[in-house]
């Protein structure tokens, strides 16, 4: 069964903002996402959905000019305004933990397996989750300070937005800080960001402007979220604090270069489907 949604992406980067438009719930028509910036290329691309949700065929299948893309690798990871990309995988107030198929040919968005079981989490993400296309935490590289590997995904982004968006949605955000999530010994950077539309945008510039509540929220959710599987806690580099949004961007820009050697074929992919 395919079930798809059409919308519209307008990105005037110029402007620092994007606005929505032409949505519309359609059964099957894809969903045509084009992505207009000023004095840049213009992005056009659908997303279509194949298999049932809630089932181990579903994805969310991305495509340009009728050829199929990857989220991962064919979306660019930066605008020239100082925003990124950030790719859309789980919708805030939902469960079901969706993601980049880092390991399947043009990596399409599908829900985790864990031990043969579709997985959730035990309770709602209060924030929308998703990744920076065009990056990667390499696990061959120790990280210098905090002595542990990349988790070999995308880097994570924790938008905070007033809105939930939909899974396979790209949407521009500005980066406001960085946590150091360390995850089963391995290294799992959080980046929290903000939609460049939503109403607080203007406000939030830096990770002292975001509201320490939020911050402790975002910490805590990602230290305790595995304990009901008997998981122990989740921990953190550099005293456990968000790092700010000029340190965020080094590390962005340092996951992009772990990146562009993957792609290279100059850093070991392991399983990864790299494109290449």
């Amino acid at each position: 069964m395919k079930l798809s949604l059409s919308f519209t992406i307008l990105a005037l980067s110029s402007q620092g903002s994007v606005a929505f438009s032409n949505f519309a719930a359609r059964p099957n028509v894809a969903r045509q996402i084009g992505a207009l910036r000023p004095f840049a290329t213009v992005l056009n691309y659908s997303v279509d959905q194949s298999g049932e949700s809630q089932t181990e065929s579903y994805r969310l299948n991305y495509k340009k000019d009728g050829k199929s893309i990857s989220p991962w690798h064919d979306i660019p990871l930066s605008d020239s305004d100082g925003t990124y990309n950030m790719v859309v995988e789980i919708p805030k107030y939902t469960k079901a933990k969706m993601e980049v198929a880092t390991k399947e040919e043009n990596n399409p968005i599908a829900q985790d397996i864990k031990k043969g079981n579709l997985r959730d989490y035990h309770g709602p993400i209060f924030w929308n989750y998703g990744c920076l296309p065009q990056t990667w935490e390499d696990p061959n590289v120790e990280h210098p300070e905090l002595k542990v590997f990349g988790d070999d995904d995308p880097i994570d982004v924790v938008e905070i937005g007033s809105k939930a968006i939909e899974s396979g949605a790209v949407v521009t955000v500005k980066p406001l800080g960085v946590i150091a999530m360390i995850d089963d010994g391995e290294l799992d950077w959080k980046v929290l960001a903000i939609q460049t539309d939503d109403p607080l945008a203007a406000e939030y510039n830096d990770i002292d402007d975001v509201p320490a509540a939020v911050k402790d929220g975002i910490r805590e959710w990602f230290r305790w979220y595995k304990t009901p599987d008997d998981k122990p806690l989740n921990g953190f580099g550099f005293d456990e604090k968000f790092l700010d949004v000029a340190e965020t961007k080094k590390v962005i820009e340092e996951t992009h270069e772990f990146w562009k050697k993957l792609r290279a074929g100059t850093a070991d992919a392991g399983k990864l489907w790299s494109g290449v």
